[in-house]
């Protein structure tokens, strides 16, 4: 008996019963159910909120462990010296193979000063330094353009000039031109013909930077003029830029540009004795008429005075032109004691960026001086360097030139006052002077006979 065949009934998915009796599974039903039932919706969002801020959580944490780790990374080392106290023991060490180096700042330094107080021969130890950017005076071209301004009122231009030089912008020194008159070119700068940047390779080939000696003004003279965009451009090749200047009277003019994070200035206070400042600018009167009016002009006109001449002296003509020489240092001191009170009450912006040197002990020590200078403002005094500084205060005489500096003998320059100047004279340097020269460590003289006593030392430990 022959089996019969089965037979085979084929039914469509669609239809509602699906093949071998089974019913087809409708998805649609399952899904209405779960959004009509808001308490599983809410637990798979709960869910997804925990996730999100799990991970959120984890993110921050090492966000801030990396931020930690960034701070607190050692300095990297040179990759030619060998590494010490650093074992690469994991891989998180390789930070310090990729850290980025740090720009060292250029140093920036102001020589402040006045009028005869050595500071010429003191600029030469920097002008002479291959090392270092020199400029010396350039607020010249500020007082003779806005001359017969008062030395106080200048302060303010004299600043912005200074902030402009330390980043290398001499367009500046067109401000201060003759209206109509030639681009200013290396040459129009005052001090050009003793500058051994401008004297020197690339501007000049009559000298080289690098090599220590005074520079001759008749061959720097014949140097072709260039332009003060070649001169910005080589300033930006050095890491020392100073400027020495006599027209800055108080050290708190510069204080936006000490504060200046952007700027790494210092200033090293020159001094010397005022009796022999009064002195020298006394000798060099017919080449400063126009700074001892403009200094002049600052004085308070109300102050009481110490009488010019003794009421027992017919005044000359000689008199009459000293005047002006010897009244200017009321201003200069009364400026230099404002110097000194910072310097004694050093305010934040202030410590660690201000150096007073005397010209006493520069003539007198002048190797252990420049170290000490030279230290300050991050230089290393080479032999040469110390060399030139001792042969420059050790000459055979005292000289008669003002305003050119030379070997001479310094030591008896500094005291060349005390036979100089009269009593009188001396007696109205002390009283303008008397509280900078306290705190100077000068002595004052109570007679003419103690002045000319040069057995008596008129120095002593300053109290700065």
């Amino acid at each position: 008996m022959k089996n019969k065949p089965y037979p085979l009934k084929f039914t469509p998915p669609w239809e509602k019963n699906a093949g071998f009796g089974r019913k087809h599974k409708s998805y649609t039903r399952s899904h209405t159910k779960i959004i009509a039932n808001p308490g599983i919706v809410m637990k798979v969002l709960r869910r997804k909120k925990i996730i999100i801020f799990l991970a959120y959580f984890l993110l921050v944490a090492l966000t801030m462990l990396n931020l930690a780790n960034y701070k607190w990374t050692k300095e990297p080392q040179q990759c030619n010296q060998p590494m010490q106290g650093v074992n690469f023991q994991s891989r998180s060490d390789i930070r310090y193979l990729y850290k980025a180096p740090q720009v060292k700042k250029r140093q920036l330094v102001y020589v402040l000063t006045t009028w005869r107080s050595g500071s010429s021969f003191f600029g030469e130890l920097f002008n002479q330094n291959p090392d270092v950017f020199f400029l010396y005076e350039p607020m010249w071209h500020i007082w003779q353009k806005l001359y017969p301004g008062d030395a106080v009122s200048l302060q303010g231009a004299a600043r912005d000039m200074l902030s402009s030089l330390y980043r290398c912008d001499f367009s500046v020194f067109q401000l201060y031109n003759s209206p109509g008159g030639k681009n200013i070119t290396t040459l129009g700068l005052f001090g050009a013909a003793i500058n051994k940047v401008i004297c020197s390779y690339p501007f000049c080939t009559s000298y080289r930077k690098d090599v220590v000696g005074m520079v001759d003004e008749k061959v720097c003279r014949k140097c072709p003029p260039q332009s003060l965009q070649m001169l910005e451009e080589e300033c930006l090749k050095y890491n020392t830029i100073v400027i020495k200047g006599v027209r800055i009277l108080d050290v708190n003019v510069l204080a936006p540009l000490m504060e200046d994070p952007s700027l790494n200035l210092k200033v090293i206070h020159l001094v010397r004795d005022p009796r022999a400042v009064a002195n020298s600018r006394i000798k060099s009167r017919h080449g400063l008429i126009r700074e001892n009016l403009q200094v002049v002009r600052s004085r308070d006109p109300k102050l009481r005075r110490v009488p010019f001449v003794d009421p027992n002296h017919k005044m000359n003509k000689k008199d009459g032109s000293d005047y002006h020489s010897i009244g200017a240092m009321e201003v200069i001191c009364e400026q230099m004691s404002r110097t000194l009170k910072t310097a004694l009450h050093s305010p934040n912006w202030f410590k660690g960026k201000y150096m007073t040197v005397r010209y006493e002990d520069l003539v007198e020590n002048p190797i252990k001086t420049v170290r000490n200078v030279y230290r300050f403002v991050n230089l290393s005094a080479n032999h040469d360097i110390e060399v030139f500084a001792m042969n420059m205060t050790t000459g055979p005489n005292a000289s008669t030139k003002p305003f050119i500096v030379s070997s001479r003998n310094a030591t008896q320059a500094a005291s060349a006052w005390r036979t100089v100047l009269n009593y009188q004279q001396i007696r109205q340097v002390e009283e303008y002077c008397q509280h900078a020269m306290s705190l100077l460590g000068y002595l004052r003289v109570r007679t003419a006979g103690e002045a000319k006593d040069l057995s008596r030392p008129l120095l002593t430990v300053p109290k700065i």
